[in-house]
């Protein structure tokens, strides 16, 4: 962190501006003064410097420099020292910089330009160039070279003072990544010298308006890509209170229902599973990952009584289970971007013979996404240790799903899902490694949400519903079909 600088350093400074301004009186009368074209340049470099944009807080983008070396070129080092100080001094009243910066900027653009111009000055003369000659420009480009190389020394310098950092770090971090732009910097002034020779003081003028006209559009251009930053932050934040809402709901409903988190991780993992194995693209899967997790979220509408399962349901209690899927794609479907989400909690629960509901969707026409989650919904139901009933083996389920594979659920995914299971260990078979916050993955979810690339990403991931019904498979009899039903709304 940057401290203040010593006595030593402000007293070097203090005799660097006074022995520079000594150097101006001594040297005034080996300069130039065009009075029109050093008012030109020294209001040039003032405007663009006051009018200069923040590209960060410590960095702004201004043509004060160009102007200044053509100063030093065209009216020589005590002209173009005299428009650098007026240029930070008026700065100053704009930028307001802390007084130690301002003293270091003083010495900087007071040394620089009058290193330069005395430098560029002294050499045309020693080889009797003038401005006709194609070496002239060769000395431009270097001037451009030298003054920067002044300025950096100066500034740099000074902050490795202030903050105990190495040179080498600042040549690093502060001119490697610059030195394309500068080099453009250079050839650019090179080219306003050529035709200011041969146009005159039209050029610099024409060259002002254009230059202004840049730094008011770039100053529009960073102004937007800062407000679109700072949508991006607030749309993350909503992404995260939105996906972080549907989390808590969904651990809320697991203190009512033990089964319901562990069952929702377990039903996401198992149909996602069957989507990769069968060929569907990672957006896909990741999709039916964050359908299965929300899937039971619309449970919210169910009394304690059925949400347990610990009774004999009624033809009522049997309605309103049937109305889970609607209600949980309504709760998913109000966050933007989670409408293919809803459609696939809305279907899950439809028997490809149309014997389902809500809609009674049958073969085709259910989504294919959503007879994968019906799949797993139904295995992890009858496998499950957390379940209202004795669990039964993972050998026994395969049989069963294969029953009622092409009446109730998708025969093809039931294969596909029997590959999945091949392999596997106990603890994978009966879904109990399945964690609902790992599958989740909070803050992955919120960013994909977030992320204007990806606006259909998949939403944030909850629990799902159990396809089980009055025709669930290994029902038995019609009043363990109601409690098997019941238990997996409650996500077991």
């Amino acid at each position: 962190m940057a401290g203040r600088p010593s006595r030593a350093v402000v007293a070097t400074e203090i005799v660097a501006i006074l022995g520079a301004l000594a150097l101006i009186f001594l040297k005034r009368d080996t300069a130039d003064w065009d009075v029109t074209l050093f008012v030109v340049l020294l209001a040039f470099s003032v405007v663009s410097d006051v009018a200069a944009v923040e590209a960060t807080s410590s960095v702004k983008i201004s043509g004060s420099f160009l102007s200044l070396v053509l100063a030093m070129v065209f009216l020589g080092g005590p002209p173009a020292a005299l428009i650098g100080v007026v240029t930070i001094a008026v700065g100053w009243i704009r930028w307001r910089d802390v007084w130690f910066f301002f003293l270091n900027n003083l010495v900087a653009y007071l040394c620089f330009p009058l290193i330069g111009g005395l430098a560029f000055y002294g050499a045309t003369d020693a080889v009797n160039l003038s401005d006709r000659d194609g070496f002239f420009y060769v000395l431009v480009f270097g001037v451009f070279a030298l003054a920067l190389a002044v300025n950096f020394l100066i500034i740099a310098v000074h902050r490795c003072l202030l903050e105990r950092s190495s040179l080498m770090d600042k040549v690093r971090t502060l001119v490697i990544p610059v030195l394309p732009s500068e080099l453009s910097a250079a050839l650019l002034a090179v080219g306003i010298a050529y035709v200011y020779v041969r146009v005159g003081i039209a050029a610099i003028l024409l060259f002002a308006i254009v230059l202004f006209t840049f730094q008011y559009l770039l100053g529009e251009l960073l102004v937007s890509q800062q407000r679109s930053e700072e949508l991006q932050v607030r749309t993350k934040q909503l992404a995260s209170l939105q996906v972080g809402l549907l989390s808590a709901l969904l651990h809320t409903l697991d203190l009512r229902d033990r089964m319901t988190a562990r069952h929702s991780a377990a039903v996401a993992r198992y149909a996602k599973e069957i989507a990769a194995a069968a060929g569907y693209s990672e957006a896909e899967q990741d999709l039916v990952h964050t359908a299965g997790l929300l899937h039971d979220i619309g449970k919210f509408i169910f009394p304690d009584h059925i949400l347990k399962g610990d009774v004999k349901l009624s033809d009522e209690d049997w309605q309103t289970i049937k109305t889970h899927p609607y209600q949980g794609s309504k709760i998913v479907s109000q966050i933007e971007g989670y409408g293919p989400v809803g459609d696939i909690i809305l279907a899950h629960h439809e028997r490809v013979d149309g014997a389902g509901y809500p809609r009674g969707l049958k073969g085709d026409e259910i989504p294919e996404l959503a007879r994968m989650i019906s799949v797993a919904d139904i295995y992890d139901v009858m496998t499950a240790r957390d379940s209202y009933r004795k669990p039964i083996s993972s050998f026994e389920a395969i049989t069963e799903l294969r029953r009622v594979a092409g009446s109730q659920v998708d025969a093809h995914f039931v294969e596909v899902f029997i590959e999945v299971l091949a392999g596997k260990d106990v603890r994978y078979r009966h879904g109990e490694d399945a964690d609902f916050d790992a599958e989740l993955a909070l803050d992955k979810r919120v960013h994909a949400y977030a992320s204007p690339l990806l606006p259909e990403a998949p939403a944030p991931a909850e629990e799902e519903d159990d396809p089980a019904d009055d025709d669930s498979p290994a029902s038995g009899s019609e009043d363990y079909a109601s409690r098997k039903s019941a238990a997996a709304r409650s996500g077991g």
